[in-house]
């Protein structure tokens, strides 16, 4: 094929690039060659337009126990001898093309992660957006993913312990599927994915190579348009089974000694492993792709470099010590290939029956390498003046109180994910303490140690589209919050930042400003920045979705029984409001979807209050001061009294506590840095009086009832008839699409 600047852009190189391949090699590329520039090249695997701005997030801190970036995933340390490995990844546009496979690749991938690292998996989280739920389309996807994700957990046995679901109409497109796996991992047995020793050889294990997931990584970065549905060989096809079986082949085929580094063939495939792992151990390789077990005849040298097929790993063993190596995989019945070895030359040399195939110097692909970086032009989005021409006191307040509640908690942001998490296996390998209580924060038992995991993603996009600074502050803030209201001190953050495409002025400034928040608010919470994903082109010919910069957080418990969960415990228990009351409305699902108003600025955010507010609530749980905590977010205050009375059918007699607050934002205001927690009648003064010495403010609003919720002196029936149709929304969106 003769290889010009029109091939470079078929692969989504620009003519730049092009000219600067030709330039790095000092030749004419061969398209085997350019197919590699154009995987690595990518934004998926290069970062070319995020890095610069990634770069100054806090990558640093005491317990990291490897460098941010460096590794498959973060690494920290949570004591007695332990890590905890943790990421969370994107696969967004599998996952509007083929919902099933997109998802549970997704899983998979992320999982593969964590264990080639030498960790076990202990859990799985997720973070999804959809469009509106009424429409079908969106009911495809959401039952598609919700199955993907279901089937390869379950199947591959790592319990989902936590997530969030957000319905929005600029998502119908575009859907989002992030997902989270954590590990736990003895330290000294960790692994790098690193390549070094020359003539050490190298393995391929897992998995036979196929035809899914060619250029993967290119079509991540690109917009969905119609024509996206022709890329469906883009979209990897997943055997959780198999990846059951790597897993453990893995984690024993370590214990022998014999592996010097390992890496999972994700994104772009072999030749992203080989790059990646060559330009880190400042080595080459030579490879035979004909000695990679396929599961396809006639798979050309191009395609095997950049295939994406699922279950595969690259492995760098001593030399002689193959054969351990070989019985373990044939132990476990998976394929095990020698296709190369280790040079000092720094050259990647691929072969095809013997014939060269490409010669690639291995650090001219790679991220911090030869891979382009670049600074993108941003400016302020014009839609942001709507924002903040918002005027409240415009907004009537309601009248019956009840009836908007009522509407609030039928809302799919914000009524019971029943419908999907029982469809997830929470339960397998018994270290989910939330099966028995729930909490803010999914707890997970960090065996064989004493101590406990607290997990968590969280990200409001309105927020961050209403102002992309405060609202990825806030992200950070809630994911902290959740951690501290279960008893846990966080640690550290996986992010994963969902945006559209970078070339937009106005959706770059949405990016660089949420860089700037994140970095603030984790400086502010001790929690370095570990590793993450960044997924841009989130975006379809109506528009970009919300600007969504997940984040992932793990904090750290000494002890599971320290744990402290949100739901009220016993009749005559006080509940108190701790943190400030503001008479705030902005960005609440109240006023965005019972109100129809789309622009209003990010709710109230005041960073050093937020930061009062755990240290205090951490006191209060060590000292044993309170009974539950549940932090304040979707739906406001009602949701939150009513979401603590669920578990064990508990109610609430409350009333106003400040005649300043107009009632609409006291009940359904989403204002930050608030917490409520029950007290027992006995420890009240204590509790009053720890509070007061500490100056964060408290509300008393009222006490925990048999079943009966009485509001401002008003019946509002049983906690039981609230649950029900708290519960039965989302299910009743599916069955309704079930019998069209």
């Amino acid at each position: 094929m003769e290889i010009s600047v029109a091939t470079a852009e078929k692969l989504r190189l620009t003519a730049d690039e092009y000219d600067l391949i030709c330039k790095k090699l000092g030749r004419v590329p061969n398209f085997t060659e350019l197919c590699a520039f154009s995987g690595m090249w990518s934004e998926h695997c290069s970062y070319k337009n995020s890095i610069k701005w990634l770069k100054t997030l806090p990558r640093e801190g005491k317990k990291m126990l490897v460098k941010a970036g460096e590794e498959n995933a973060g690494l920290m340390d949570i004591g007695d001898g332990y890590g905890v490995v943790f990421k969370i990844e994107s696969h967004n546009h599998p996952s509007a093309l083929e919902p099933f496979q997109g998802a549970a690749t997704g899983v998979g991938g992320i999982s593969r992660d964590i264990f080639t690292m030498g960790a076990r998996p202990v859990a799985s989280l997720n973070s999804l957006r959809f469009g509106n739920l009424d429409e079908a389309r969106t009911q495809h996807l959401l039952a598609g993913v919700v199955q993907g994700i279901g089937h390869y957990g379950n199947c591959f046995g790592v319990p989902t312990v936590g997530g969030e679901i957000y319905f929005e109409k600029c998502y119908y497109t575009n859907p989002l599927v992030n997902a989270m796996c954590v590990g736990i991992v003895k330290q000294g047995d960790t692994v790098s994915a690193i390549s070094e020793g020359e003539g050490n050889p190298v393995f391929f294990v897992g998995s036979a190579t196929g035809k899914d997931g060619i250029g993967g990584a290119s079509f991540a970065s690109a917009e969905i348009t119609d024509e996206s549905v022709e890329e469906l060989p883009a979209v990897q096809v997943g055997d959780p089974f198999q990846e059951k079986k790597l897993l453990e082949a893995c984690l024993e085929v370590i214990q022998t000694g014999a592996v010097v580094g390992m890496q999972d063939m994700g994104a772009a495939g072999i030749i992203c492993s080989t790059a990646e792992m060559s330009a880190k151990g400042n080595s080459g390789m030579i490879i035979h792709l004909d000695k990679v077990p396929t599961r396809q005849k006639n798979i050309k040298g191009w395609e095997l470099l950049l295939s994406e097929s699922q279950e595969r790993m690259l492995m760098v063993v001593k030399k002689g010590e193959e054969k351990l190596v070989q019985d373990v995989f044939d132990k476990w019945d998976l394929p095990c290939s020698q296709i190369g070895t280790v040079t000092n030359d720094g050259e990647l040399q691929f072969f095809m029956n013997g014939k060269p195939e490409a010669l690639l110097p291995a650090v001219e692909l790679v991220l911090g390498g030869g891979a382009p970086v670049y600074e993108r032009n941003y400016s302020r989005p014009a839609y942001l003046d709507k924002v903040i021409a918002f005027d409240q006191t415009q907004i009537s307040v309601p009248d019956n109180l009840r009836d908007i509640a009522d509407q609030l908690i039928s809302l799919p942001n914000i009524a019971s994910k029943q419908w999907v998490y029982e469809q997830y296996d929470s339960m397998v390998g018994t270290g989910n303490t939330n099966t028995n209580a729930p909490a803010d924060a999914a707890i997970v038992i960090a065996k064989p140690t004493q101590k406990a995991l607290a997990l968590t993603t969280d990200c409001n996009s309105r927020y961050v589209f209403a102002n992309p600074y405060i609202g990825t502050m806030i992200a950070v803030a809630e994911a902290a919050r959740n951690i501290v209201c279960s008893g846990g001190t966080p640690l550290g953050v996986t992010n994963c930042l969902n945006f559209g495409n970078p070339y937009d002025p106005e959706v770059y400034y949405q990016f660089v400003e949420a860089i700037k928040g994140m970095g603030e608010a984790c400086r502010k919470f001790n929690t370095p920045v570990t590793g993450g994903n960044v997924s841009f082109y989130n975006q379809s010919p109506d528009g970009p979705v919300y600007p969504t910069p997940t984040i992932g957080m793990v904090g750290l418990l000494d002890h599971a029984d320290n744990k402290m969960t949100l739901n009220f415990k016993n009749e005559g228990d006080i509940i108190y409001l701790v943190g400030n009351n503001p008479n705030d409305i902005c960005s609440s699902e109240y006023l965005h979807k019972l109100r129809d108003i789309d622009y209003s600025p990010p709710p109230y955010f005041n960073l050093e209050e937020e930061f009062k507010l755990h240290r205090v609530l951490l006191d209060l749980i060590k000292d044993k001061l309170i009974l539950s905590a549940h932090d304040l977010s979707e739906g406001g205050l009602i949701v939150a009294l009513l979401e603590s009375g669920f578990f064990n059918k508990l109610g609430f007699r409350v009333s106003d506590t400040d005649s300043n607050i107009r009632k609409d934002a006291f009940w359904f205001g989403e204002a930050q840095g608030r917490v409520i927690v029950s007290v027992s009648k006995l420890e009240e003064d204590v509790f009053t009086e720890k509070i007061k010495e500490s100056g964060m403010p408290i509300f008393k609003l009222g006490q925990v009832t048999d079943a009966k919720i009485e509001v401002n002196g008003e019946n509002w029936g049983d906690i039981s008839e609230w649950h029900q149709k708290y519960q039965s929304v989302i299910a009743g969106y599916m069955k309704a699409n079930t019998k069209k």
